[in-house]
C-alpha cells in the first residue's frame, strides 16, 4: 500500500495527469466546435490529408503506419495528437541547444590518416566509415579496455578509478539512485572536490523522477559537485518527454572511460533484486579513445550550462597514459537532433558485416524494418545469428511487443533464447570474433530515434572474446524460443501482442 501511494503520487504520475487533462479540454472543444457548426465532415477530410502527408514523408515505415492508424481510426483525437507530437519530435529549445553544441565538438574531434590507413588495409571501410563520415567520429588505436559482464565486476573498479582522479571527473547517467552504491560514489565524489578535483554531473530527470528527490540538483551543486537535470519534467501540452538523455558515461580525466548498460543504481549491482538476477555490462577504456567520450559530454554540459564561450575545452585534452596495440576503437553518440540514425546504422552495419556469426544482447527486441530485415537476410545467408532477451521482464508492455518480434526472425533461422534467471538489460553486439559494439544503446525505436544515446564500436580488441564468451555462457542458463511454443500462445494474446506491434513506433 506504501509503495502504490508513493507511485499515485509521484512527479511523472502528476505531469500524466495534468498532460491527459489538457489534452481532453483541447479535443473536447474541438469536438464541441465541430458538432456546433456541423463541420465533421471537414474534419474528416482533413484526417485524409493529414494521413496522405504522412504516407509520404521520408520516415521509418513502421512509425508512418502507426501514425496512419491512429489518425484515422481517431479523427479528431489523433490528428491532434500527431500536429503536438509527430510534427515536432523535440522542443525547439532543446532541438538547437544540442545541435549547436555537436557543431562546437566538431573541430575537437580529428581523424588521424594513419589509423585511417589499418581500416582501409583491413577492409572494414563499410564499418568504420560510417560514424566517420556521418557523424565525424574519429576511429583510434593506443587504446585498451575491459569488459565487465555484471556490475558486481564493474562497481569495484569504477570506484577506484574515481578515486585515482587528478584533475576531473565527468559523469552522464540516465539513472542514479539513492542507496548504497550512490553512498560509495558520492563519498569519492565528495573527497575529490575537497581534493579541487572538478566534478561534472548530468542525469536525466525523468530517469531519476523515482529516484532521487526532487531538487537533488541544488544540493549536489551546493556540495561543491556541478549538476545539471537534462530535460526537466514538466507538466506540457506539447509532449516533450519522449526526448531522454539515455547515455551512461564517466570520463576520468581523458584517460579512463566507461559507458555500457549500467546506471548508478543498486539493482545494477544486484544489491537489491527487482527481476531477478540483473544482467548487464560495461566497458572501460583507457588510453587516446577517450578524448571522444570527453567531447560527448561537454557538448551536452555546454548546452544544459548554456554558457559555452566560458569553457575552455582544450583544458580537458590531457595526455593519455596508455600507447600500444589493443585494436582499433570508435567511440559514438547519437541524437534525435541531426538526420542520421547513427546507433542505428551502427547496429546493421555489424549485423551485414557478418559471415559467420553475430551474438545480439538486448532488453528490448522492438524491431523497425530495417533492422528485422538485416537479421532474417543474414540469417538466411547462413549467419549463425543469437539473440538473448530477458526471461523476467520489466515492462509489461515491451516484453509483449519483443514477444511478437520473435515470429518474423524464428521463421528466418534466428536463434531467440531468453535469460532464465532474471532480466538481461545488456546492449552488446560481437561478429566473427573481430567486431563489438557495447554501450547504451538498445534494440527500439526509442534508443534508435528518440533518446540521446552513446556507445563504442571495437575491432580487434581482446575485450570481443569476452564478450563472446560471456554470451556463450549465459546461453548455458538461458531457453531457447522455438515456433513450436510459439504456436500455443493463445489467440488472444497474439492479437494484443500484434495491436501493440502495430503502435509500437509511437512509444
Amino acid at each position: 500500500m506504501r509503495n502504490l501511494v508513493r507511485i499515485l503520487t509521484s512527479r511523472l504520475i502528476a505531469v500524466i495527469v495534468l498532460i491527459a487533462l489538457q489534452i481532453w479540454v483541447l479535443t473536447m472543444s474541438i469536438w464541441g466546435v465541430a458538432l456546433y457548426y456541423s463541420i465533421m465532415g471537414y474534419l474528416e477530410v482533413f484526417s485524409i490529408a493529414l494521413a496522405i502527408y504522412v504516407v509520404n514523408k521520408d520516415e521509418d515505415p513502421s512509425y508512418k503506419i502507426a501514425w496512419i492508424v491512429t489518425i484515422l481510426v481517431l479523427p479528431v483525437f489523433g490528428g491532434l495528437l500527431y500536429v503536438l507530437c509527430a510534427g515536432r519530435k523535440m522542443p525547439k529549445k532543446l532541438y538547437k541547444g544540442t545541435t549547436r553544441a555537436s557543431k562546437r565538438m566538431r573541430h575537437l574531434l580529428q581523424q588521424e590518416d594513419e589509423v585511417l590507413e589499418l581500416v582501409q588495409k583491413d577492409g572494414l571501410e563499410r564499418v568504420f566509415h560510417y560514424g566517420l563520415k556521418v557523424s565525424d567520429f574519429p576511429i583510434y588505436q593506443n587504446t585498451k579496455s575491459t569488459y565487465f559482464a555484471s556490475g558486481e565486476e564493474f562497481f569495484p573498479v569504477f570506484l577506484e578509478a574515481l578515486r585515482s582522479a587528478k584533475h576531473f571527473i565527468f559523469l552522464e547517467y540516465f539513472i542514479i539512485e539513492e542507496g548504497s552504491c550512490w553512498d560509495e560514489i558520492l563519498e569519492v565524489l565528495l573527497e575529490k572536490v575537497q581534493e579541487g578535483v572538478e566534478v561534472k554531473l548530468v542525469y536525466d530527470d525523468m530517469g531519476c523522477m523515482d529516484k532521487l528527490p526532487y531538487h537533488y540538483s541544488k544540493k549536489l551543486n551546493e556540495m561543491g559537485i556541478e549538476t545539471y537535470r537534462f530535460n526537466k519534467l514538466r507538466p506540457n501540452l506539447i509532449v516533450q518527454m519522449n526526448n531522454r538523455d539515455h547515455r551512461k558515461i564517466c570520463v576520468i580525466d581523458n584517460r579512463i572511460g566507461f559507458t555500457g548498460g549500467i546506471n548508478l543504481a543498486d539493482e545494477y549491482m544486484n544489491r537489491i533484486e527487482r527481476f531477478g538476477y540483473w544482467r548487464d555490462s560495461a566497458i572501460k577504456i583507457e588510453g587516446q579513445a577517450v578524448w571522444s567520450l570527453t567531447v560527448m559530454f561537454l557538448g551536452m554540459y555546454s548546452y544544459l550550462k548554456n554558457d559555452d564561450d566560458a569553457i575552455d575545452y582544450q583544458r580537458y585534452q590531457l595526455d593519455y597514459d596508455y600507447t600500444g596495440y589493443d585494436g582499433l576503437y570508435q567511440p559514438f553518440s547519437d541524437t534525435p537532433t541531426d538526420d542520421a540514425d547513427v546507433a542505428l546504422g551502427m547496429h546493421m552495419n555489424v549485423v551485414n558485416f557478418a559471415k559467420k556469426y553475430v551474438y545480439i544482447d538486448t532488453p528490448y527486441l522492438i524491431l523497425n524494418d530495417n533492422m528485422r530485415s538485416a537479421l532474417c537476410m543474414a540469417a538466411k545467408n547462413g549467419v549463425d545469428v543469437r539473440i538473448l532477451v530477458p526471461g523476467i521482464p520489466d515492462k509489461i508492455f515491451a516484453y509483449n511487443m519483443t514477444k511478437h518480434n520473435y515470429w518474423s526472425l524464428l521463421e528466418s533461422g534466428v536463434r531467440i533464447y531468453e535469460y532464465t534467471p532474471g532480466f538481461n538489460h545488456t546492449k552488446a553486439m560481437v561478429c566473427d570474433d573481430c567486431l563489438g559494439i557495447v554501450g547504451s544503446v538498445n534494440t527500439d525505436y526509442r534508443s534508435y530515434y528518440l533518446h540521446f544515446e552513446d556507445g563504442i564500436l571495437m575491432y580487434d580488441s581482446k575485450s570481443i572474446e569476452t564478450m563472446k564468451e560471456v554470451f556463450l555462457e549465459s546461453l548455458e542458463k538461458s531457453s531457447e524460443v522455438s515456433l513450436d511454443v510459439m504456436m500455443k500462445t493463445p489467440w488472444v494474446v497474439r492479437i494484443f501482442r500484434a495491436l501493440l506491434h502495430l503502435v509500437a513506433p509511437l512509444f
